[in-house]
């Protein structure tokens, strides 16, 4: 029976060469420089004649980001190889791993409109170092459910007051609010307050009780509405804080959390003596299977 324990410690080596390697400064700077180099090839590829004139050196630094990307994707891979399960938990990883990837698929190679698009989402890839960037994206997540509930108050908002203008002004102004469609339009480009002072203008003309509509909408649509999406967005930015400080000590502290019970110093304490163990033994160099000479040397004056 083969004993499991080497297949343990040469991953585990592997773990940790890989690890060091992708945790490194170095690293992570190469492969940021990659991110915004690949970025500026396809801007470069945006002006068709330069595109013509430096096809192959553009082609060319296309394949050296590739393979760049491929060997970080396949570092990283390495660094969770004693404890793979853990890679597939980290949204990022899935992300950078998906982006990667897909430039191997054969149907994404032949489309070239969708592999750039893939290449364009490598961009994003910098937030993973940029911490900053990275907690702003985490924001933006969080607050989708809010800002899906603010636009459907503000779509509410906004027809109500495109029927009443349509009621009050259709005749008077079919260029703007002839069709609810129409106010609608109107009414959201004035929730910028851009122009609202030529609105206003006219509407004094039609009805000196326009200002009435317009004061309620520019205070309810532009202050009101647009100070509650404003909360609901530094709200979700101080979660995204919490959940990236969290993030940073799990990764400084890598053993599990510990559990409530009876038992948790007791199993906790055994955990870390495990680990220890198993990184000492993972360091010292593997040994002869042979008897100690003072025990061979006992044996022979015997």
């Amino acid at each position: 029976m083969t004993d499991p324990r080497p297949v343990g410690r040469r991953r585990m080596k592997l773990a940790a060469r890989c690890r060091v390697a992708t945790e490194a400064r170095a690293f992570g700077v190469v492969v940021f420089c990659a991110i915004l180099l690949n970025a500026a090839l396809m801007g470069v590829e945006t002006y068709n004649g330069l595109a013509a004139e430096y096809q192959r050196l553009l082609r060319a630094g296309e394949q050296c980001c590739l393979a760049l990307f491929t060997l970080e994707m396949l570092l990283r891979i390495g660094a969770f190889a004693d404890r793979p399960k853990a890679f597939f938990r980290d949204p990022w990883n899935l992300f950078d791993l998906a982006v990667v990837a897909s430039a191997f698929v054969p149907f994404v190679r032949e489309n070239t409109t969708l592999l750039r698009l893939l290449r364009l989402a490598r961009v994003l890839r910098t937030a993973r170092f940029l911490p900053h960037l990275r907690i702003l994206l985490i924001a933006v997540g969080r607050s989708l459910p809010g800002t899906a509930s603010f636009l459907f108050v503000g779509g509410l908002v906004l027809y109500v007051y495109a029927m009443v203008g349509w009621v009050c002004f259709a005749e008077a102004d079919p260029g703007h609010y002839g069709s609810v469609g129409r106010a609608m339009l109107t009414l959201f480009l004035l929730t910028t307050l851009d122009g609202l002072t030529d609105a206003v203008r006219a509407g004094l003309q039609i009805s000196r009780l326009s200002i009435l509509y317009y004061a309620s909408y520019a205070l309810l649509a532009s202050f009101v509405l647009v100070n509650v999406l404003i909360g609901v967005v530094l709200n979700s930015l101080d979660e995204a804080r919490e959940i990236e400080d969290a993030a940073a000590r799990a990764r400084k502290q890598p053993g599990p959390p510990p559990a409530a019970g009876p038992d948790t110093d007791v199993r906790d304490r055994i955990a870390t003596a495990r680990r220890a163990l198993d990184e000492l033994e993972a360091s010292l160099p593997a040994l002869d299977a042979r008897p100690p000479r003072r025990l061979e040397a006992s044996h022979s004056g015997s």
